[in-house]
């Protein structure tokens, strides 16, 4: 037997072998793929494996190390989760999508050179937008388009990184970047792209409500995660990315707090929470780095939940607007239930798992004498919870009866959702086992009096102006404008600008082509007679390529 089994080839097979399969055969698949990818993760010894050359260049697959391996538990967990979640949908698009997109993302977190790195980042844009795309609807399809093009744009900035990086070092190994230079720009840009940094963040929001309700789970957990852990590889203790993690916390709260849909209102907590992971990277102290990937892996898991709770309403009901909703906990009591475990994990409150993570980004800051960053990652919780916690608590499932009358959620979904609900609970109740995987040994312990006291104060009262203010803090059928409306815009005119143009050019290439064939023509007549005949041939090339131009155009860029 190998000593070494990359995971990603485990999840691939089964990417390739589900369409080969039907009903409970196929069910059965894609529940033991993930279980054996898991199984596999457990026995990965630590060291670096799969060393081979390629044209010259040093590749390494598979390094498995305290950092990597954190990432990639957490992603094997997610999977399984999550196949769970989506054991009832019948479509082997999605669900291979999801395992080549879980194969991509693990294939990412055990790189040991930039050029695998590459890879697999490329091939996670292409398997993950599929989960995108598989809703059906116009709006997804275009959301999708645009998460390609975005992406894209950060795969190309990555290669040139890497391709400049490889020239003035000459080794492809990822490790910490040295300060400066092209290379180093141009490799963190496409990070941040991929972490939803704004004002690069855009594509989040735009596409994650939009996908379909079991591919938003694996859309939640891994690209953004793998974004932070190449941060965390790349480029720790960068100051740069301590201010825009404490700009994001805030940032994505308050786009949160004025979104109406609900998957929307989840999304924009990706990039808030997303966040302090950024911060603690950039701050790079010991307990920081800790932080950032404790928080990760109780991130990866409550925010499934979240977005599992909202996709069993959007599943049940259709609706997925707070104005269309209210009083399902009456009908959906289970579903209520874990999703405010995920919404008091998200917000930190003692007990959940929230609470053992982020605060332990917040008071390396405070012991880091970062006293602004710290204000503003103390701050951040309160808009959570007032926006999860609350908000969207309160108008999907509390609050007035909006005459929907939907069953509780298929066994599955449930299933999927106590799992993940046990897991925040357990950790935030007992969290040993997680703070033994991090990357340095730890000495910290969340449950002190003063830091308990501190955040219920902060969340106590914060719910306390949620209630005085209900009435004020409803949720508005309107469109919130972000950095997307840019190119949005940008997009609609440069297709329209390309359309007119299309046309002009194709109505002069006609004319020409058209007076070409009359004189064609006439020099057949005067040779033939008039009974000479002419076979006409439309410049059917030209109208496809134009017409195939004009499709990418709008396909790119799309007009909502």
């Amino acid at each position: 037997m190998p000593e070494f089994i990359h995971p990603s080839l485990i999840l691939f097979a089964g990417a390739l072998l589900l369409p080969l399969l039907q009903g409970r055969a196929r069910q059965a698949a894609l529940l033991i793929v993930p279980a054996l990818a898991l199984a596999l993760i457990a026995t990965l010894a630590s060291g670096e494996h799969g060393r081979f050359e390629f044209l010259g260049m040093e590749l390494v697959t598979g390094r498995v190390d305290s950092l990597s391996m954190v990432f990639a538990w957490v992603f094997g967990i997610i999977l399984l989760i999550g196949a769970i979640y989506a054991l009832h949908v019948d479509d082997w698009v999605q669900h291979s999508a999801a395992l080549g997109y879980a194969g991509a993302a693990l294939g990412a977190v055990l790189a040991g050179d930039l050029l695998t790195l590459y890879v697999f980042w490329e091939l996670m844009v292409i398997t993950s937008v599929w989960l995108i795309w598989r809703r059906g609807s116009g709006v997804s399809y275009r959301s999708g388009m645009r998460y390609l093009v975005v992406h894209a744009i950060g795969g190309v900035l990555l290669l040139a990184g890497v391709i400049i990086h490889y020239q003035t070092t000459g080794s492809l190994a990822f490790e910490a970047f040295e300060i400066g230079g092209p290379a180093f720009w141009l490799i963190l840009v496409a990070f941040l792209i991929n972490a939803a940094v704004p004002p690069l963040h855009a594509w989040l929001a735009d596409a994650y409500p939009e996908a379909t309700v079991t591919g938003a789970i694996f859309l939640s957990a891994l690209t953004t995660k793998t974004a932070v852990y190449t941060l965390m590889r790349g480029y720790p203790g960068v100051e740069l990315l301590m201010w825009l993690g404490a700009i994001m916390t805030l940032y994505g709260v308050i786009y949160a707090v004025l979104a109406n849909d609900i998957r929307r209102i989840l999304a924009y907590h990706i990039i808030s929470q997303v966040g302090y992971m950024v911060c603690g990277v950039g701050m790079g102290t010991l307990m920081a780095m800790n932080g950032a990937a404790a928080h990760a892996f109780t991130h990866i898991l409550y925010k499934a939940l979240l977005f599992m709770g909202a996709g069993a309403v959007i599943y049940m009901t259709g609706k997925s607007r707070l104005t269309e909703l209210g009083g399902l906990y009456r009908y959906m009591p289970w579903t209520f239930l874990f999703y405010m475990v995920g919404a008091l994990s998200i917000s930190g409150f003692p007990l959940f798992s929230g609470f053992v993570s982020k605060t332990m980004i917040t008071e390396a800051a405070a012991m880091d004498y970062r006293a602004i960053i710290f204000l503003m990652l103390l701050m951040a919780p309160a808009g959570t919870f007032l926006s999860i916690g609350l908000k969207l608590a309160w108008f999907t499932f509390l609050g007035r009866d909006s005459g929907l009358r939907p069953k509780e959620a298929p066994g599955n979904m449930l299933l999927a959702m106590g799992i993940a609900a046990f897991l925040c609970f357990a950790i935030g109740v007992y969290p040993a086992p997680l703070y033994a995987l991090l990357p340095a040994p730890v000495d910290y312990n969340a449950y002190n009096i003063g830091l308990i006291l501190k955040e219920l104060q902060l969340l106590l009262f914060t719910g306390l102006g949620f209630f005085l203010l209900l009435r004020f803090v409803g949720g508005k059928n309107a469109i919130t404008l972000d950095t997307d409306w840019l190119y949005r815009g940008a997009g609609k005119r440069l297709t329209l600008a390309l359309r007119d143009g299309m046309i002009a050019i194709n109505a002069r290439t006609r004319k020409i082509t058209m007076s070409g064939l009359r004189a064609r023509a006439a020099r057949i007549r005067s040779r033939h007679g008039r009974d000479g005949k002419l076979a006409r041939s439309w410049p059917t090339g030209s109208m496809a390529m134009w017409t195939a131009i004009l499709l990418a155009s709008l396909l790119l860029f799309g007009i909502r």
